[in-house]
């Protein structure tokens, strides 16, 4: 286990430290190429295939040949909605079908994410505190906490559960993200600035990623 600063909830240092897997926030020498296969594979999961061109086939209109097959001197042309003339169909455009998903075994995920909290943690990028309490959902202590712990730019809260009142109290600050624990991933670790955590948060992740993890069922790998 290693020590990480910790802070109140209102943002003052605590005099007892957070204490981080070694196995989560020290892994083996960084992969790049297997956190950017990670990060990826986040942004490609989540895209969505709306674009949809028309062939020539869905175009309207073009069902006079436009002129006689022979006997013009130009080349011969069956409908004026072919690809190469301006308003005809698509070749090989998008259909709405397309599959961008990238599968990885849940097992390479959690070593992408353990690594790049690795990487975090040697940036000084990671920040602990007692609890995150947000009872009324007001923005202004958000604001506070993260004035005092000194988080600008790209936030990442990382709690035990995002519930509304969490919602509410991130949603309207500029450059932060509040996410679950057992949300965390390698797209937003990697894009943050400062990774703060409560300490529910840390335990949650320490059980998740951390040495006495439980192995992934098969199932969980498959899928």
């Amino acid at each position: 286990m290693a020590n990480v600063a910790t802070y109140t909830k209102t943002g003052n240092k605590a005099t007892t430290p957070a204490k981080l897997d070694k196995a989560v926030f020290a892994a083996d020498i960084p992969n790049h190429d297997l956190i950017k296969q990670a990060y990826v594979a986040y942004l490609a999961n989540g895209r969505q295939n709306n674009a949809v061109v028309k062939t020539r086939g869905l175009v309207r209109g073009g069902g006079k040949k436009p002129w006689r097959q022979k006997g013009t001197g130009r080349a011969r042309v069956g409908s004026s909605r072919t690809p190469l003339w301006r308003g005809g169909g698509i070749i090989f455009g998008p259909t709405g079908e397309e599959n961008y998903t990238h599968n990885m075994p849940t097992t390479t995920k959690r070593q992408a994410l353990r690594q790049a909290l690795t990487l975090s943690q040697d940036s000084g990028k990671i920040k602990v505190i007692e609890t995150f309490e947000c009872k009324e959902g007001k923005v202004g202590p958000t604001i506070k906490l993260l004035q005092k712990l000194e988080a600008d730019k790209n936030v990442l809260l990382v709690v035990s559960l995002k519930d509304n009142l969490v919602e509410r109290a991130t949603g309207n600050v500029s450059g932060l993200k509040a996410v679950q624990a057992t949300y965390l991933n390698v797209f937003d670790v990697m894009n943050a600035d400062h990774i703060i955590f409560s300490q529910k948060a840390l335990e949650a992740v320490n059980d998740w990623l951390g040495s006495k993890a439980k192995a992934v069922p098969a199932k969980e790998v498959a899928s």
